[in-house]
């Protein structure tokens, strides 16, 4: 009776090219083969595999003396069912990326307003921003809002005074700024300069996968990261524009009483006479809701950005642009509510 070790070994490699065989021991690398026989004197045994047709080629190992035999390529698959299913249109759709965007603007709105009712506020993150957004903004605001009155002021005096209306010069001006100059003046400062800090220190969070820590730590990103945004972009903004139209009106009068000769006091008499209670709130309240726009535009696109540095120049590109857009048609759209019909508010100023 013969045992395993007196069988000479032999391999047998069978495919639709070639076939190899050889005498003595080899390393087989990946192989696949329809056929591994041992055969010896007195006995044959045959293992029979599933048909896998492969390229095998021999190199000798200097190594060891040994023969390696490694798969080239394989070529064909036992595995006849197909591989994947048909492909619709919406398997390859994916939505333009404004699209998708401008939902995250939406649901990021709701989730902040959800969780701010809740009270889960990260209150000292708030206060840091609100510092940030509020007392070091207050510079360029302020610098803005005088040189703009200032500006506005050359153009009023000259044409106001050809008419012989130049008790009316400071009511015109003080209702420019309440209603329109302030507000927008003081909420595109804010849009450059903090919404594109917003969007670029969320962007790269996101890049860098910061944002998936904090979920990891237990925290909510919005609890941490937009909501205390949001809520410090609101508060600051309307007192940022009661600064600004003071400072507007108070350049716009030294520079009427030093060019063109019209007294402060006339100036400030004719805006006492024009103003109402309603536009210094109507002012406040289109800084409340553009310091809204300015903080979630940029927070949704800094958490949705993607593609690394380059993606985070583009997210805070789009979102200062996205902002000034959206500043300008709530503008529209809040003046149309709050002032329809004819005023009468120079009617005391003439």
């Amino acid at each position: 009776m013969q045992t395993t070790s007196q069988l000479h070994p032999t391999y047998y490699f069978s495919s639709r090219r070639s076939s190899i065989r050889s005498n003595s021991s080899m390393k087989l690398g990946g192989w696949n083969s329809s056929q591994l026989g041992f055969t010896g004197r007195g006995q044959s045994l045959r293992f029979l595999t599933p048909i896998h047709k492969t390229r095998l080629f021999v190199i000798s190992d200097a190594d060891d003396g040994h023969a390696y035999a490694p798969v080239l390529e394989e070529d064909s698959n036992t595995n006849h069912a197909p591989s994947s299913e048909p492909e619709t249109f919406f398997s390859k759709w994916s939505p333009p990326k404004y699209l998708w965007r401008g939902l995250s603007v939406l649901v990021l709105a709701g989730q902040v307003i959800i969780r701010t009712l809740k009270g889960k506020v990260h209150w000292r993150n708030t206060l840091q921003q609100l510092e940030r957004v509020g007392p070091k903004s207050v510079g360029v605001c302020l610098l803005t809002s005088a040189f703009v009155g200032m500006a506005f002021t050359i153009q009023f005096v000259r044409e106001f005074t050809r008419l012989g209306l130049n008790r009316s010069v400071g009511g015109v001006l003080a209702l420019a700024f309440s209603r329109e100059l302030s507000p927008v003046v003081t909420s595109i400062v804010v849009a450059g300069r903090i919404g594109s800090a917003f969007a670029a220190e969320l962007g790269t969070m996101q890049v860098s996968e910061q944002t998936d820590t904090l979920r990891v730590l237990g925290s909510n990103p919005v609890d941490y990261l937009v909501t205390p945004r949001v809520l410090a972009s609101s508060l600051a903004l309307p007192f940022l524009t009661l600064m600004c139209f003071t400072v507007g009106m108070a350049s716009s009068a030294l520079l009427a009483d030093s060019v063109y000769g019209i007294s402060i006091n006339i100036i400030l008499d004719s805006a006492q006479r024009a103003l109402r209670s309603w536009d210094i709130i109507s002012a406040m309240i289109k800084s409340q809701v553009f310091g809204m726009i300015i903080s979630i535009v940029s927070c949704a696109w800094g958490v949705t950005t993607m593609g690394g540095a380059k993606g985070v120049g583009e997210s805070t590109t789009s979102a200062v642009v996205i902002s000034l857009v959206g500043i300008f048609m709530a503008d529209f759209a809040l003046s149309y509510c709050f002032f329809q019909g004819a005023g009468d508010s120079l009617k005391n100023c003439v």
